[in-house]
């Protein structure tokens, strides 16, 4: 792939010329991916698998007999070739793209949002005591605010980013142990390796993503899904960034309301300590 990258060679055009070896199964794929470029790149493992109707792993094969090191990789250099393709909306500005994309994001994660699945969240945090976020990169970010919104109104919460300390972590989980798993795409592998380590341990495991069907999901008792599908591009977008937040506020103002009581308390109590530090 390396020296694809370096001589600058489309991804379309590597598929082109490698079109006359393709078996009927990656024919399946390739006419998929010339019929849909823009959902493509939007598109996780299995969800591309499902709809070119090929099995994951024959999915995975057709991209690495391509030279790419896997799907994402091919996604990466796609996007950008599909972006040069489109070019500009010179009809809005950025700043009118930007709020666009932000307010249709929270109104597309608001109106996906399962009542039933949200309130069964709730509880299983509300009932652990030893409750574990994991998140690496930006999704890592949107875990710290979490702990900052669980710890104002009472729950005791630990995240752990580093790839190698969630791996520790997760080894020594119990079925008392709560793990909220927060991942965009539900592909980043040192996530997938932590939750099968966390469910091994019989260990609850929350994922908040944007994919209904995704590695991460495999292994989830419980998944709440946000709607902002990043290009590759865009990878730790502020527009993710505020969908995976608003999943995270459903979350924290659940379980206010759940002991309203006791979670003003703490809050009243913060907020007259920190007092203390200001001048």
């Amino acid at each position: 792939m390396e020296n694809t990258q370096r001589n600058g060679i489309k991804p379309s055009i590597i598929m082109e010329q490698n079109k006359q070896t393709f078996t009927k199964s990656e024919h399946k794929i390739y006419d998929y991916i010339q019929s849909n470029k823009q959902q493509v790149i939007y598109h996780s493992l299995t969800e591309l698998s499902e709809a070119s109707g090929v099995a994951e792993a024959t999915v995975l094969r057709f991209f690495r007999k391509l030279g790419f090191k896997g799907f994402q990789d091919f996604k990466f250099l796609f996007a950008q070739e599909v972006s040069l393709e489109s070019g500009p909306n010179h009809d809005e500005t950025f700043i009118e793209k930007i709020r666009n994309n932000i307010v249709g994001a929270v109104e597309d994660s608001y109106d996906i949002v399962d009542t039933q699945e949200l309130n069964a969240v709730i509880d299983a945090i509300d009932a652990a005591d030893d409750v574990v976020v994991f998140g690496i990169g930006s999704s890592g970010i949107a875990g710290l605010d979490m702990q900052n919104r669980l710890m104002r109104i009472g729950k005791q919460v630990s995240v752990v980013t580093d790839p190698h300390f969630q791996v520790m972590r997760a080894s020594s989980m119990d079925e008392n142990t709560v793990v909220i798993a927060i991942s965009l795409m539900g592909s980043t592998k040192d996530i997938i390796d932590t939750v099968k380590i966390a469910r091994e341990k019989k260990a609850t495991v929350i994922a908040l993503s944007n994919y209904t069907k995704s590695p991460l999901t495999k292994f989830a008792d419980h998944v709440l899904l946000s709607s902002a599908k990043e290009s590759p591009l865009d990878s730790g977008s502020l527009v993710s960034k505020i969908t995976q937040l608003f999943l995270i506020d459903l979350i924290c103002t659940g379980l206010t309301m759940k002991d309203y009581d006791g979670a003003e308390k703490v809050k009243m109590e913060i907020t007259e300590n920190i007092a203390t530090k200001l001048y």
